[in-house]
Parts: C-alpha cells; structure tokens; sequence
C-alpha cells in the first residue's frame, strides 16, 4: 500500500472478517521506497495541526465515506508542493504505526464483528481519517471509540485503505517518480501491548463494554 505503506504490483488480499491470520500474511507489504534526498531545510514544511486540518476538511466535503474522501484528500495534497507531501506522510505513517496496539485492535474487532490483520490495517488508516479526536481518543480508551463515533455503518465505515494510498498517489502525480523512504521507524512486528483472545466473548464483553453493548451485544 502506498501513503502509510506501498502498493504490491499484485492485487492485495481481500478482507476476511471474522479471523485473525496475523501469522498468516505480513502486517507490511512495503515495497522499496527510494533513498529520502536531502533538503536544505530541515523545518517540517506541514506541521500537526495542518496535518489534521487537512485530515478534517477533506473528511467533512467527502460526508464521511471513505473512498471519497480519499480521492479528495489526493486533489489536496496535489495543491501542496512535494515536501509538504512528504510530510503529510510521514505525519500519517508515525500515527499508523501508533495504533498498532492489540487493545486497539481488540476495539475494532467488537466495532466490525471481527478483523483480520489487512483489516486492522485499513481500519487504523480508517481511524487517522476521522481527525485528531476521534483518533487520540481512541489511543488513550478504545472503548470510548462507542461515545466518539456518533454514527457508524459497518458496510461503510472502518475501512480506510485508499487513505493510506493517498500521500503516495498525490506525491508521484506531483514529480512522476515514486515517493522516497520518508525515515520513519517501522512498527514493531508485533502489536504493542499484551494479545487478547478475540474469540472470547466474555473477555470482549469485560475489556470493551459499552463498544460490546452498542455494537456485539444481542
């Protein structure tokens, strides 16, 4: 995949939700960037705030769906020069790699009744696109994620993974040549903090309860 990790040159594995196969396939199919050339300014051209303002108004014009509000973060980013594109995605890859949490991907697994390790992919790519709030929320308390998500189709929502394509996308349109290594430290193999038995419905229940109550319960 591209933006937050590249596109393979086959087409990617399709979601299958309902069963973890972290051990099955990489949670990375990064292809090689090219070396990040140097810049005589060392400043970030787009800090965090822009970043979100950016995150945010091509969010709200694309009324939340996610492929839409893909393609409108690409016409974005294509009115910014290439370092600023850069630094949208380095932006966007260091919280990609945050979210890389077992209790977060616990949270997604009640919210979409299941989600395999491509899934947890796009649903973090998915997470960065509903803005600061909703996402820093989400880190501190997975389960506040019931009370941030006003409202939540499971057909629609969930599934950022254009989003993590479009930095990249926006970039090679801009200069014509794939976007460099952006120098950001890979995630970890594994997810941080302790794994979770996602087939354990009473340990779900306990761990996220008003997630549970709102989106699993009967």
């Amino acid at each position: 995949m591209r933006g937050a990790f590249h596109r393979m040159p086959t087409s990617p594995v399709g979601l299958s939700r309902g069963m973890c196969t972290h051990n099955d396939t990489a949670a990375f199919r990064r292809t090689p960037r090219a070396p990040l050339p140097g810049r005589a300014d060392a400043c970030p051209v787009m800090d965090e705030t822009e970043f979100w303002e950016i995150v945010d108004s091509t969010r709200e014009a694309a009324d939340g769906d996610p492929e839409d509000h893909a393609e409108l973060l690409v016409e974005r980013l294509l009115r910014a020069d290439p370092d600023a594109v850069l630094d949208f995605a380095r932006h966007f890859e260091a919280r990609y790699n945050r979210a890389y949490r077992w209790d977060l991907w616990g949270a997604a697994w009640v919210l979409l009744d299941g989600v395999s390790d491509d899934a947890f992919d796009y649903f973090r790519c998915w997470l960065i696109g509903q803005g600061r709030e909703v996402f820093e929320g989400a880190l501190h308390d997975p389960d506040s994620l019931a009370d941030l998500l006003d409202g939540f189709d499971e057909e629609l929502d969930g599934d950022g993974e254009e989003l993590g394509y479009a930095a990249d996308e926006a970039y090679e349109q801009l200069t014509g040549v794939v976007a460099p290594d952006l120098g950001i430290a890979p995630a970890p193999p594994e997810p941080e903090g302790t794994p979770i038995d996602f087939e354990d419905d009473a340990v779900l229940a306990q761990r996220y309860p008003k997630l549970w109550e709102r989106f699993a319960a009967p």
